[in-house]
């Protein structure tokens, strides 16, 4: 699954409305994170490039299904989940991927996307709010929060995909 090409990764306009501007640049980033993983195998993805971290490409496919699991399903849906890999030992599950099935991992990210796209199509408008756990949160906010997230998470895939086989640059 780590050769998927499912996601095109298509730069985003640079004269689109807002609502174009950020779903395109969330897509964009997801599409990198893909990159990242493509044509390495199943050991590769597992790989840690610091001794002292847990984290690998497949941990942060694994963090990105959870996280737009998270803000898009149950955040801005409100539907009830509970998380596909639970923590362990105080460490998100998701990063624990010794043992983890690879092909699950980005079937349920890709599966992640899907839903989160169609939770976006919703919504009439980005400054459309939700109530939860207390707060008033927008589609903009989230959208601009998963780019964030997916922005800083590539910046760990550019060195870890180095740090396997000295892939880089986009």
């Amino acid at each position: 699954m780590n050769d998927d090409q499912r996601t095109p990764r298509t730069a985003p306009s640079k004269s689109a409305d807002d609502r174009s501007s950020l779903t395109s640049f969330l897509d964009y980033q997801r599409a990198t994170l893909a990159v990242k993983c493509h044509g390495l195998t199943g050991r590769q993805l597992k790989e840690k490039a610091v001794p002292t971290s847990g984290l690998s490409l497949l941990g942060l496919v694994r963090h990105a299904a959870e996280v737009e699991r998270g803000w898009f399903r149950t955040v801005l849906a409100g539907e009830a989940g509970s998380a596909l890999w639970p923590a362990a030992d105080g460490v998100f599950g998701a990063f624990h991927v010794d043992d983890a099935d690879v092909d699950e991992a980005f079937t349920l990210w890709h599966e992640a996307c899907e839903r989160s796209r169609a939770v976006t199509d919703s919504f009439a408008s980005l400054d459309e709010t939700v109530e939860s756990q207390g707060e008033v949160i927008s589609l903009r906010y989230v959208l601009t929060h998963m780019i964030e997230e997916y922005a800083r998470h590539n910046g760990h895939a550019d060195l870890l995909r180095e740090a396997i086989d000295g892939a880089v640059g986009e």
